[in-house]
């Protein structure tokens, strides 16, 4: 029997519809019926996948059933169980698309009544219940008025009578009247009530249709409003297109050219090597040939041996000695060759020996990969200050790559209108110069400003993909270089600084235990502090560090140079408690609101927190000054001081974000330090940019 398909809409409707599949649907319904296509038909099959509970065919049966077919979404093969196709959902909407355009591929072919004895009239409708077609004539003889059959459902002339209506497929004899929101499929009440769908939350089957139509309608709409853009993207698809063919033909012409003259480069080569190695072949063989002459000439009976052979035989004593003299000159030069026997060339050609190998290695090593995958920004190496240090890493399977580009922009500044901003900025990206390495500095960038930047890969003058772009937020002030001072006061019994002297350490000793056993009677452990190198006297200055989250106590900031002399000429141990805005520990004291400017500014930081003093709602930035709860904040990983010496203001940021966490007043009378403060075990690392002006590498 030969089964014969109806006409199809237009290939737009199924082209993604997988063939598989139909020809699956065509083998196992004795008349040809759709089901959902995708999208739709990749959430049901796999939806349905997941509810079957029985997964295969029957092993009794004689002709086993297919049950799995490929989702024409995803391309996965799909169990459909042992109900097979019978699971899905018939697509009445696809097959009214497909009837219609059956009806119009039918309208040169009238459908004829079933019922007129010959000859047949032309059909006017077709009954569906009846499932016939009739004429006005039979339709009226055979639906009565005031009969059931009156109340029979008729439509247009056709030939497809398969019922329009939607039946569960898990009970067949129900029909689907609410909308799974959760499967994202029709239902039916058996399947609330105690199937598959029981907890799922459902709506009714005509809020799901206004819902679903909206969204489908805007959809459309929006397609169809979109028309021109659409048009003018295929257009310049279709430019990129004719370019594609064109680059590519032009990079083949120019990848023969490159290799024809590697040809002609490596055959000139061979020419003149294997030009070389010939005169110098003959040069050597004439060489030994008149040697070989010589030495002939040394045989009995030949040559210069024979020769002087012949004159001993002379008897004229005058001719002899004319003739002897001469002889016997060449008779020692060729003894002296005898006694030291060297051959005239060498026969070994080693210099002419070639070691290829590199050039080999560069030929293996040259890429026509395409394009190279783009490099990432290292964000934990990066550090952007009045400089920028941007570290960037490729994939562990990267090819070599001739060199990266490193660009950079603008985004935003303070103090400036959007118009300013356009103005200033609409320059777009700029480029650094060619980067030969995984990292660069840029320089000269704005203070407080936001930068973006992007870095890109180069290899045979193919460019990669740019990378995601990264912003970093810029201090409000250029940093300020410094190390921390070995020579001012600080306890090198319980502070251990590095050789480079950009790191502290505070070491909780037998001092501090001993110390701690004494705070009973009243004492006090106190701080052991360390400063910077170099002092502030005028200017807006930034530098950031970074506090070890096991840090037990350490307070960072800026004090003039007369309190401390004041701190480290009276130092503080258990022996001698005394109060202090600053006491060391958190007992409460420097809690106090105080609002005059002191000549030093401390910060506590501790435990992974950071605590906020507690001051006028005017100097601290998201704390209320009545909460004890708000001033307590995470501590950042890097932490950034900026000192206005001239406003005498003191700010404190997160170095990550630039987010200002605190400020107040400080009073700058005379030169100001960056101060350090450690209790327990605690540890300060400094910038690189802050140490990289003092040290040398």
């Amino acid at each position: 029997m030969t089964r014969q398909f109806l006409p199809l809409p237009p290939a737009s409707l199924c082209r993604s519809t997988n063939k598989r599949a139909h020809s699956l649907f065509a083998s196992c319904s004795p008349t040809p019926a759709i089901l959902s296509t995708e999208p739709e038909l990749c959430a049901v099959l796999h939806m349905n996948h997941s509810s079957m509970s029985s997964p295969g065919w029957r092993r009794g049966s004689v002709t086993p059933r297919v049950t799995a077919i490929p989702c024409p979404g995803c391309q996965h093969d799909i169990d459909l169980g042992e109900r097979g196709i019978s699971m899905l959902f018939r697509n009445f909407t696809l097959e009214n698309i497909v009837e219609r355009y059956r009806q119009a591929a039918r309208a040169a072919v009238a459908i004829t009544c079933n019922i007129c004895k010959p000859p047949q009239q032309e059909a006017t409708k077709s009954c569906m219940d009846c499932k016939a077609s009739f004429c006005n004539e039979c339709f009226k003889l055979h639906h009565p008025w005031g009969t059931p059959k009156a109340q029979h459902e008729y439509v247009g002339p056709t030939t497809n009578f398969r019922p329009k209506v939607l039946m569960c497929p898990e009970h067949e004899m129900e029909k689907v009247n609410m909308y799974c929101e959760v499967c994202r499929r029709p239902v039916c009440h058996l399947c609330k009530l105690g199937g598959s769908h029981a907890n799922h939350k459902v709506t009714s089957m005509s809020s799901a249709y206004k819902i679903l139509k909206e969204k489908l309608a805007k959809s459309i709409h929006y397609l169809i409003s979109k028309e021109d853009q659409v048009r003018t993207q295929i257009t310049d698809l279709e430019v990129l297109i004719n370019q594609t063919e064109e680059n590519g033909q032009l990079a083949e012409r120019q990848a023969n050219e490159h290799f024809e003259h590697l040809f002609e480069t490596l055959q000139e080569r061979k020419s003149e090597m294997l030009k070389s190695i010939e005169q110098s072949r003959s040069r050597r063989l004439d060489q030994l040939k008149v040697q070989v002459e010589e030495y002939q000439g040394m045989l009995e009976n030949s040559g210069l041996v024979g020769y002087a052979q012949e004159v001993l035989k002379e008897t004229d004593q005058s001719c002899f000695v004319q003739t002897a003299k001469q002889l016997h000159t060449r008779i020692q030069k060729a003894t002296e060759s005898l006694r030291t026997f060297h051959p005239a060339s060498d026969p070994c050609f080693d210099e002419f020996v070639l070691d290829t190998s590199k050039e080999e290695t560069l030929l293996k090593e040259m890429c026509f990969g395409g394009v190279p995958d783009p490099p990432l920004i290292d964000l934990s190496n990066s550090r952007v200050y009045n400089e920028a240090s941007i570290f960037w890493r490729l994939s562990d399977d990267h090819l070599p790559t001739d060199h990266h580009m490193l660009e950079y922009r603008r985004l935003g500044g303070p103090n400036k209108s959007p118009s300013q901003e356009d103005s200033e900025d609409s320059g777009g990206w700029r480029t650094t110069d060619k980067v030969y390495g995984p990292s660069t500095v840029v320089s000269d960038l704005d203070p407080d400003s936001l930068y973006s930047f992007r870095v890109r890969s180069c290899r045979n003058s193919m460019f990669s993909p740019h990378s995601p772009e990264v912003t970093f937020h810029t201090p409000p002030a250029p940093a300020f270089g410094f190390l921390f001072s070995d020579k001012c006061g600080f306890s090198t019994d319980r502070l251990i600084l590095n050789k480079r002297r950009d790191a502290v350490e505070s070491v909780a000793s037998m001092a501090f235990l001993l110390a701690a056993e004494r705070v009973q009677t009243g004492s006090y452990i106190g701080l052991d502090y360390i400063i910077g190198d170099t002092g502030i006297s005028q200017g807006r200055h930034y530098w950031a560090f970074k506090v070890e989250p096991y840090s037990y106590m350490v307070k960072v900031g800026v004090a003039s140079d007369s309190k401390l002399l004041e701190w480290f000429h009276n130092p503080r141990d258990t022996s001698s408690p005394r109060y202090d805005h600053d006491s060391g520990h958190d007992s409460g004291s420097e809690d106090t609101c105080y609002e005059l400017s002191q000549p030093f500014t401390l910060l506590t930081l501790g435990m992974g927190k950071l605590f906020i003093p507690k001051t006028s709602s005017s100097s601290t930035l998201g704390a209320t000054s009545g909460d004890p709860g708000s001033r307590v904040l995470p501590m950042p990983q890097r932490l950034g001081v900026c000192l206005d010496y001239d406003a005498s203001r003191v700010f404190f940021y997160d170095a990550d974000t630039m987010r200002c966490l605190y400020e107040r007043q400080v009073d700058c009378s005379g030169t100001m330090y960056p101060a350090f403060g450690l209790m327990g075990s605690a540890k300060v690392q400094l910038e690189d940019f802050v140490t990289a002006k003092r040290l040398t590498f």
